[in-house]
């Protein structure tokens, strides 16, 4: 065999490997959740509107979602160490950077929504003045250290 058929099959064997490791990663355990007319909020169901969300059972940290609320009953204790994680270039409701730089600059409130849902993992929400939200899950103190 000669050296320059062994080195294209390994580039073609490369290629397909790091195509289909992007798929799995990107798109292949990504569900759509659409539907959604309540989340519960700090013990409290919360009416919600336009929901749309994108949820895997691979990992409980794949959750986003982008929603409007009109709720009175919303909690006032901010989460300070809330930060959002980014999602999939596809769903495009769900700009972590941008919902960072305003939960910083105080232009949107950061709720812990559910304490360890998973194990090590806590659900937050971002809420703005005009009632539009975003939901996502990260890993609490639990494993900071590691």
């Amino acid at each position: 065999m000669s050296g320059r058929l062994l080195m294209s099959g390994l580039l073609v064997f490369c290629v397909l490997f790091g195509a289909a490791l992007w798929y799995f990663q990107i798109y292949a355990f990504y569900e759509e959740v659409e539907g959604v007319t309540e989340i519960e909020m700090a013990g409290d169901a919360i009416a919600v509107t336009e929901y749309q969300g994108i949820e895997a059972t691979s990992s409980p940290l794949k959750l986003r979602a982008c929603f409007q609320t009109s709720s009175a009953a919303l909690p006032t204790e901010t989460a300070p160490n809330a930060t959002p994680l980014t999602a999939p270039y596809w769903f495009e409701c769900f700009d972590a950077e941008q919902i960072a730089r305003d939960l910083e600059d105080g232009n949107a409130m950061a709720i812990l929504a559910a304490r360890e849902e998973s194990d090590g993992v806590d659900r937050y929400v971002a809420l703005y003045p005009d009632g539009s939200g975003f939901m996502w899950r990260q890993l609490n103190e639990k494993f900071a250290d590691q």
